[in-house]
C-alpha cells in the first residue's frame, strides 16, 4: 500500500512509555528488561545469568587476580544492559462528517490512507498492542480494521466530543498504563449532544462546542492519554483550533495537504519544539 507517512515519523508519536507487560516498543528504562543491547555494566544482585558477558567477565578476573591465582569474583562480572519493551493501547478516531468531502475536496480518501497505514504499522510491527477503531459524525461508534477501505462520508456534523468520550471509555477498559488516541479529522467540531438532542452549528467555531471539546482534551491530558491529531485541512482558522486543542492536551499534531500527504509538520507541545518530518 502506497502511503506518504514515513515510518520513522510514526514511531516518534508513540512518545515515552511506561513499564508494562512485554511488548515491542522500546522504552528508556534500563536494567532487568526484555531487549539486550551491546552496552555492558557491572553485575548486580538479581541480574539474569543469561545476560552475563562471559568473555569480558573472564578477562576482568584475569586482570584483577592474575593467571596463577585465578578466581572469579562478583566484582569481576559484567552483564549486557537490557531495556524494557512495552505495550501500547491505541484508539484510532476517524472523522466521517460531510465536511470531509465539502467544496469538492476529497479529504476522506487521504484520511483512509492514514488510518490504514497506522493500523498496518500497529498490527504488524507491534502485534502485542491493542487497537480500537472508531468513526465519528453526529455520534461515534466502533468499526473493524477490515472496514477501513470502505468508509464513506455521511450527512453528518462533526461530534468530536462523542468520539473522544467513546475513546476514553474504551481506553478505560484497557489494563495498560500506556494509552493514546490518534484522531484523523479536518479539524472543526460542529456538534455536541445536550441530553437527548443534538446541538449543531456549522458556521465558524461555536464557543459552546469548542469549550466542550477542549475540556475533554484537558481531561485526557490529566489521565495521561496523549492525542495525536492528523489534520487533513490547511484553513488557518482550523489549524488555529487544532493548535489550541493540541496545546490543551499536551499532545501532537500532523498537518498535511491533500496531495498524497507528502509532508508532515510535527507540532510537539510537550517538548516545545517545531520540526519538519520528511
Amino acid at each position: 500500500m502506497e502511503v506518504a507517512i514515513r515510518r520513522k515519523a510514526l514511531e516518534d508519536i508513540f512518545g515515552q512509555l511506561k513499564k508494562t507487560r512485554r511488548g515491542q516498543h522500546n522504552t528508556r528504562f534500563g536494567g532487568g528488561g526484555d531487549e539486550n543491547t551491546a552496552e555492558l555494566r557491572p553485575f548486580e544482585f538479581g541480574d539474569q545469568l543469561d545476560n552475563l558477558a562471559v568473555s569480558e567477565s573472564l578477562r576482568n578476573a584475569q586482570i584483577n587476580h592474575g593467571i596463577d591465582d585465578f578466581q572469579l569474583a562478583q566484582e569481576d562480572l559484567e552483564v549486557f544492559e537490557t531495556y524494557y519493551q512495552a505495550q501500547m493501547s491505541t484508539v484510532l478516531m476517524i472523522d466521517i462528517s460531510h465536511s470531509m468531502i465539502l467544496y469538492g475536496e476529497d479529504r476522506i480518501t487521504p484520511a483512509k490512507k492514514v488510518a490504514m497505514a497506522l493500523s498496518e504499522l500497529i498490527t504488524t510491527r507491534y502485534p502485542k498492542d491493542t487497537l480500537d477503531i472508531i468513526v465519528f459524525g453526529n455520534d461515534a461508534w466502533q468499526i473493524e480494521i477490515k472496514d477501513l477501505p470502505y468508509l464513506q462520508v455521511g450527512p453528518y456534523h462533526t461530534n468530536t466530543v462523542a468520539g473522544l468520550e467513546l475513546a476514553m471509555d474504551l481506553l478505560r477498559r484497557r489494563r495498560n498504563p500506556n494509552k493514546q488516541v490518534f484522531m484523523i479529522t479536518d479539524g472543526k467540531p460542529t456538534c455536541i449532544k445536550k441530553g437527548k438532542k443534538y446541538y449543531k452549528n456549522s458556521f465558524g467555531l461555536d464557543r459552546m462546542i469548542v469549550n466542550r471539546t477542549l475540556t475533554l482534551a484537558t481531561q485526557c491530558r490529566k489521565l495521561h492519554i496523549p492525542i495525536t491529531t492528523f489534520m487533513i485541512a490547511q484553513d488557518p482558522y482550523l489549524v488555529q483550533f487544532v493548535d489550541q486543542f493540541t496545546s490543551a492536551n499536551n499532545g501532537k499534531a500532523f498537518y498535511s495537504n491533500l496531495d498524497g500527504l507528502g509532508e508532515f509538520i510535527l507540532m510537539d507541545y510537550k517538548d516545545n519544539k517545531r520540526k519538519k518530518k520528511r
